[in-house]
């Protein structure tokens, strides 16, 4: 299964764990392949930059580049290529974007607006326990 995570996945599995650092697991059991890109990386620097997260930093003992690093090496990059407006925030068309690039089966998020959206040119979207539920079946 092919998969993008959202930056709200990938942050919450590194984070806190729980269900979305089972997701993570599965990549590196190679059960399901991550993709991303340099825009959700860049992303992904950006919102584990933010004050509210340096106790969860400072307790992994890595620096925020290392930690992107880690998860940039379990995913396989892809170049996103422009798509019309699809989104309720225009922000995140470049996650759909991105998913599309890597031909994913689902592109995964907590965000319930992007949840909204279900489906775009045939990637799913849905969230973490379905996710789990998808990759327990295959």
């Amino acid at each position: 299964m092919r998969l993008v995570l959202d930056t709200n996945v990938v942050a919450s599995a590194i984070l806190w764990g729980g269900a979305p650092r089972m997701v993570l697991q599965a990549a590196r059991e190679k059960r399901v392949q991550i993709f991303t890109s340099t825009a959700l990386l860049a992303e992904l620097t950006d919102i584990l930059g933010r004050s509210k997260f340096d106790r969860k930093i400072a307790a992994s003992a890595l620096t925020i580049d290392q930690i992107v690093d880690r998860y940039a090496a379990l995913a396989t990059p892809v170049r996103p290529s422009p798509i019309p407006r699809i989104a309720p925030d225009p922000d995140d068309d470049v996650v759909i974007a991105t998913a599309l690039a890597a031909k994913a089966d689902g592109l995964v998020t907590g965000d319930k607006a992007l949840l909204s959206v279900a489906g775009y040119q045939g990637v799913r979207l849905i969230g973490v326990a379905q996710t789990l539920q998808l990759i327990g079946a295959a």
